[in-house]
């Protein structure tokens, strides 16, 4: 088999006309590139691209190895040939959230060449309950209008106060939080408040008007004992259902993920820190546990993404790996 070869090819898997189309990459360590397209031929939108960097969990401390590999991102979406327009940030900047590790991280992100977009994990936030991360970062909820795309960044890791009544210190409290199974803190959302802020942004736009959000963890119920989901994720895809192209683009999970529910194409991003293994349930596509050729290579599994979109609204996602490990597709004898 010749392995450089195959890593320029690509397996198809179509839909039916108007629906999405996913498009597996042999050049990623997973799927490498999704069309998450509804295709809306009569809406006006000029063809651009963004690009998307999470979870660096950046300790205190100089020249941790998290550290070095932010910079390896950030380097590598610099590089890119097509220069994104912007470059979301999806949360968890740090690791205990402390006002150092949040300054380190935003020294780092300050080498992007382009505009940089952000929004708070939860390794960010309970602390100080986001009062650091705001003063460097602004808003933790956001919109904006951005060639013929409306891009809207939303807090999905917000609980109900457990640390009153429990006399938590801010230390006790961020440590039930950076727990994976966080059975202490419970399950978190975004709450009512930005669900009414999320009706209010939406409700004079067209349904055709292709929409993309941002969220730390995912609209969808992947795996909530991991908090690997957004407990008012079902309002949300409520408050959208009226638009025909509906993106949700989300980390927190250090592994890529594909999901449609409804008019939702979901999308999970690598992160730059360590790898998740997919948590032990099966899932749909792309049908296996961990699609990591190199479990012993640390940078397996880790990377950025970036989105082309084109036009009439469809987007092309396409993961870019630290590692390049060659995907299941061809192990399996499936060819282009």
């Amino acid at each position: 088999m010749d392995h450089k070869k195959d890593r320029r090819e690509f397996l198809q898997l179509t839909g039916k006309a108007g629906l999405s189309t996913i498009v597996g990459s042999a050049a990623g360590i997973n799927l490498g590139v999704f069309d998450l397209a509804h295709a809306q031929p009569g809406k006006k939108v000029a063809p651009f691209r963004f690009a998307m960097i999470t979870d660096s969990h950046l300790y205190s401390g100089e020249d941790h190895k998290f550290d070095r590999q932010l910079e390896d991102a950030i380097e590598q979406v610099n590089n890119m040939a097509v220069k994104p327009d912007f470059v979301l940030y999806g949360g968890d900047v740090a690791q205990n959230g402390t006002e150092d590790q949040l300054a380190k991280g935003k020294k780092l992100l300050a080498a992007l060449d382009t505009k940089l977009v952000i929004i708070p994990g939860e390794h960010d936030w309970y602390v100080d309950m986001g009062a650091a991360w705001k003063g460097m970062f602004g808003q933790d909820h956001w919109s904006f209008d951005h060639k013929g795309v409306h891009f809207i960044g939303m807090n999905s890791i917000l609980v109900p106060d457990f640390w009153t009544a429990k006399q938590m210190s801010p230390r006790e409290r961020m440590a039930a939080m950076e727990m994976l199974e966080g059975p202490i803190g419970g399950l978190w959302g975004v709450g009512e408040k930005q669900l009414e802020w999320l009706k209010k942004d939406v409700a004079k736009l067209s349904p055709d008007t292709p929409i993309v959000t941002f969220t730390h963890s995912p609209l969808w119920d992947y795996y909530p004992r991991w908090n690997f989901q957004t407990v008012d994720g079902p309002q949300i895809r409520e408050i959208l259902s009226k638009f025909e192209n509906f993106t949700s683009i989300h980390g927190h999970v250090h592994q890529t993920l594909y999901n449609k529910v409804g008019n939702m194409t979901s999308i999970g991003a690598m992160s730059t820190s360590w790898p998740w293994p997919y948590p032990p349930v099966k899932l749909a596509y792309p049908g296996s546990q961990m699609n990591r050729a190199d479990p012993g290579n640390e940078a397996d599994g880790m990377g950025t993404l970036a989105v082309n979109v084109k036009a009439g609204g469809d987007k092309l996602v396409e993961y870019q790996p630290f590692a390049d490990s060659l995907t299941p597709f061809l192990k399996k004898g499936l060819k282009a």
